[in-house]
């Protein structure tokens, strides 16, 4: 992996997330809080750059775990932000209410429904308060291999984290207090009871960040797991729908 200087690059997220926002004429960013340690991190970077003011902290539980909303509410009375609330569940349910009618879903489809009740939700209070953009919470290594939901937590506005791996946010988490609880939380998505993202994925994040890291930079892998290399490639591969734009017919080719 890299060696950072974390004090220079925190110094130069704080400077790019400051130009960002004043060449959008905006008046500050929202931040949906999941309790975990990617959204602390984006959320005190952002405070660090606009002041508390012009950042907005949101909870927006949707069956979710009580220790996560928690740990959120903490964060954002010790960073000193406003925090709003915004039960979904109930919303959530009755959509599933409706839609058990006309088909079947799955555990995927629900979980990925979560996410984007969210997204909905954060650009309304946005746009609600006036002018205020969404601040995304997605790393390097979630990115690369699509670990998000398309048109959920991965519709934002900019990505103050999306060039560190996790390993990286991690140290800068450190570095900037976060609390303890929070940094040696197991990363979850939040979206079913017991889910972890290494889990999920089926491969711890150092051995992600290694492997996305060697790729990205043009590495030699031969000394690397070959069933891991090979799965992590595979995932890349079948995100690129996800953070590229949609194909567009041209009458003309």
């Amino acid at each position: 992996m890299r060696s950072l200087d974390y004090e220079q690059i925190i110094a130069k997220i704080q400077n790019w997330i400051k130009d960002y926002v004043t060449s959008a004429k905006v008046n500050g960013v929202v931040v949906g809080i999941s309790g975990g340690i990617d959204s602390a991190v984006t959320t005190t970077l952002c405070i660090k750059a606009l002041g508390v003011k012009n950042v907005i902290g949101l909870g927006l539980p949707c069956s979710s775990i009580l220790k996560d909303l928690n740990d959120a509410e903490n964060l954002a009375n010790k960073l000193g932000i406003k925090f709003i609330k915004i039960e979904l569940t109930s919303v959530y349910n009755e959509f599933i209410r409706i839609s058990s009618s006309l088909f079947e879903s799955n555990q995927i489809a629900m979980a990925n429904l979560k996410a984007r009740l969210r997204m909905m939700t954060i650009y309304y209070v946005g746009q609600s308060l006036g002018k205020f953009i969404v601040a995304g919470t997605s790393n390097r290594t979630e990115l690369a291999i699509g670990y998000f939901t398309k048109y959920g937590d991965g519709g934002v506005d900019f990505e103050p984290i999306g060039d560190l791996y996790k390993c990286e946010v991690r140290e800068i988490a450190k570095i900037l207090e976060i609390p303890e609880e929070i940094i040696k939380k197991p990363p979850s998505a939040g979206l079913w009871e017991g889910q972890t993202d290494e889990a999920e994925i089926g491969l711890t994040y150092d051995v992600l960040d290694e492997i996305i890291f060697r790729i990205d930079n043009n590495l030699d892998l031969d000394d690397l797991n070959k069933n891991d290399v090979k799965k992590v490639k595979e995932m890349i591969r079948s995100a690129d729908h996800k953070i590229t734009m949609p194909p567009l017919f041209k009458i003309n080719n």
